[in-house]
This record gives structure tokens, C-alpha cells and sequence, in this order.
């Protein structure tokens, strides 16, 4: 008899007791993947940013107001290629079909040439420049309302009041998971002309600079904050990458408390597995003692102990696999993908998957290899002795 069939015959012998805790492991990878799922959905856009873009905002708060006139001065400095500014709207659907998705008023002229993520066909960016009322859409937007070139849409804001009538004049897709595909975005001075929009008349909310090296960025973002370190507005630039993570706030806190809460899942794995091998090496201690007297060495039975643990393990962590498959990425990542909102390409990447099944794994062994090296040490003697 070898090791694998020992093994094998007995990780049974307590059915009740090796199915609930692969049952714990098996739910321990689920809720590891879902919540560094989570966490990827949130900001695996943002490590996508890209490299020469840069974005400037008021010094003091995104939610503060730069002059319009910034912008001219913006595309005199040296290293900037081209520049294009953005207000946000804070689309709402009167319908509820979508609590909220985002709303952006642009210059028509420069935005597409900055914003290249953004794929949209010449004729329709054409057409949008022609049309004062003129909008355009992510395609999961468009799918979303069932929207085509052409059709009407009506929204409110949560910064402007009443209705807003647009027509779509495109459908963008894009190359970037940075780029909401959920997105409305339309003419600055649509906008800037209504008197509604009074208060933030002839005023930019952010502005983005392609810059011509990306290994200079530092040195023309300071460029670029030194042209306004004298005015009243000052401003503060970062790359593309600070500022998607600037729009999580606070909450980038509360995801590295996620990611945190992930790993203490994962030590509680490791001591459930460690507990029911430590009880499953108490009940068999004088089987073991059995062994050693007929000639087993005590490496045999470490190898037995840490055997199971690991087939236990293995096995859990692969059951919870095909939970993370099932339920995350054919279910929640479609279903999300369907709807606009903050969590966008909602899949466990293969990388985290196999990250957790390696932690199964490597906490099976590390539970099994104490209680093993007490039974491999224990006398014959003393373990025949032990009957419960």
C-alpha cells in the first residue's frame, strides 16, 4: 500500500465531515474571487489608462470649476499635442431604467482627436458636429434604451433641472476599459448656451492634454500647474490613471479594506482545514501506532496526513472554481455587462483563479503539516496506547 492509496481509501471515512469542509474551501475561492473580482471591475479599467493622457482639474476639488480660456492657455505648453476639455452633467433616465450613467458635455471640435478610445464612425462624428441637440452613446447605452442613429432621448441631470431633448447622432464603441460604454456624451456649447446651465457658464470641469512623450509626463504636468500657479484658479494635473481613481474618492480606502477582508477569508480556510485534519489525527492516532509497528516509517505517515489535506483541499478549491466560473463569469459579469454602471467587466481574470486554487492548495499543505508532524514523531508506543 502506498501513500496515494491510503489516502485515497480513507478521506471518506468521515463523509459528513470531508464534504462540509470542502464545502468551507470550495466557498472560501468563491468569495476570494468575487471580492478581487470586485476590486478588478473597479479599478482594472483604470490600469488601463492611457500612458499620454494627461487630466487637470481645480487644485482644490474635481467639483470646482476651471475659466474657459484655461484651455487656450493649456495648448501653449511645451510637450502638450493636443487638448480638449469635458463638464460632467449627471445623466438621470426619467424612466428609471437606469437610476444614473454618465453625462458629459465636450467641445465638439477637439474631444474626439484626444479622446481616440472612443470609436466613431466619420460620418456620425459629422453629423454630431452639425447637430446642435446632438448626442452620443456607448453601445451598451444604446442597447440598453434601444437607441439608433437618429432617435430622440430624453433625460434629466442631477446638476441641471428639467428635461434635456437630444438626438443621437452616434454610437461609439471602445478600444479601452477605461471607456464606459455606458456614457452620453454631447456639445459643450449645447450646454454652455442653455440658461439653465447659468452658473457654470463659460466654465470647463476638467480638461485633458495628449501629451507628445510619456516618459516626460512629470515634467509637463508641472509645466502645466506652473502656467496657473499666479491666477485665482489653480490647478492640479495627474495622468489618466490618477484621475479615473480620483472619481472613486474615498472608496479606493474601502477597497484595500476589501482586499484585506479577502486574505483574513483565506486564513480562516486554513484554520478550518487544520482543525478537521487535527481531529481526523486524534481519532486514527492509534491506527498510525498500528502502522509504525508493522514497519511503516514515520515519513509514511506524515505522508498520509499531509495527503489528505491536500486532496481535501484540492479538491474544494476546485469545486470553487467551477462555483467562480458558473455563478461570476457566465452569470454576474453578463448580467452586469447588460447594465450601465461602476462595476463594468465584471469576469475573474484566470490569473486570480488560479491564485486561489494555489492558495487552496499551499493552506492545505500548511494545515496538514503540524498535526503530521505530531503523529510522525509519536512513539509506537505511545500511539498504540491511544485508543479515542
Amino acid at each position: 500500500m502506498n501513500i496515494a492509496t491510503y489516502v485515497r481509501r480513507n478521506l471518506f471515512r468521515r463523509v459528513w465531515r470531508t464534504l462540509l469542509t470542502m464545502g468551507v474551501v470550495a466557498l472560501t475561492v468563491l468569495i476570494f474571487c468575487l471580492i478581487r473580482t470586485a476590486i478588478a471591475s473597479f479599478t482594472g479599467g483604470v490600469d488601463d489608462a492611457a500612458a499620454d493622457r494627461l487630466a487637470i482639474r481645480h487644485k482644490v476639488s474635481i467639483t470646482m470649476q476651471l475659466p474657459k480660456h484655461y484651455i487656450d492657455d493649456l495648448r501653449q505648453v511645451p510637450g502638450v499635442e493636443k487638448a480638449t476639455w469635458a463638464n460632467w452633467f449627471g445623466a438621470k433616465d426619467p424612466k428609471r431604467r437606469v437610476p444614473f450613467f454618465a453625462g458629459i458635455a465636450v467641445d465638439r471640435d477637439s474631444f474626439f482627436e484626444v479622446q481616440t478610445d472612443m470609436l466613431l464612425p466619420p460620418d456620425q462624428l459629422a453629423a454630431w458636429k452639425q447637430t446642435p441637440n446632438g448626442a452620443v452613446v456607448g453601445d451598451q447605452l444604446a442597447k440598453l434604451f434601444d437607441l439608433k442613429v437618429g432617435s430622440r432621448l430624453v433625460i434629466n441631470s442631477d446638476i441641471y433641472p428639467g428635461d434635456w431633448d437630444f438626438q443621437i447622432s452616434g454610437i461609439y464603441t471602445a478600444t479601452r476599459k477605461t471607456v464606459d460604454r455606458s456614457s452620453l456624451v454631447f456639445r459643450w456649447d449645447f450646454l454652455n448656451n442653455d440658461p439653465r446651465s447659468v452658473f457654470s457658464k463659460e466654465k470647463l470641469g476638467w480638461m485633458l492634454a495628449r501629451i507628445s512623450d510619456p516618459s516626460k509626463s512629470a515634467d509637463i504636468s508641472k509645466r502645466i500647474d506652473a502656467k496657473f500657479d499666479n491666477n485665482d484658479d489653480q490647478t492640479m494635473t495627474m495622468s489618466e490613471r490618477a484621475f479615473q481613481l480620483s472619481f472613486l474618492g474615498g472608496f479606493v480606502a474601502l477597497l484595500s479594506a476589501f482586499g484585506l477582508g479577502s486574505l483574513v477569508i483565506l486564513l480562516i480556510m486554513a484554520l478550518v482545514l487544520a482543525n478537521t485534519i487535527a481531529m481526523n489525527v486524534r481519532e486514527r492516532t492509534h491506527e498510525y501506532g498500528v502502522l509504525r509497528a508493522i514497519g511503516f516509517p514515520p515519513g509514511h505517515v506524515f505522508g498520509f496526513i499531509v495527503g489528505e489535506s491536500l486532496l481535501v483541499a484540492l479538491a474544494g478549491g476546485l469545486i470553487g472554481v467551477g462555483l467562480v466560473v458558473g455563478l461570476i463569469n457566465h452569470t454576474l459579469g453578463p448580467a452586469f455587462d447588460a447594465n450601465p454602471g461602476f462595476l463594468r467587466n465584471f469576469f475573474t481574470p484566470t490569473s486570480t483563479i488560479v491564485i486561489a486554487l494555489a492558495a487552496a492548495v499551499g493552506l492545505g499543505l500548511i494545515a496538514g503539516v503540524v498535526p503530521a508532524l505530531g503523529a510522525s514523531r509519536l512513539k509506537t508506543t505511545d500511539a498504540l496506547r491511544r485508543l479515542d
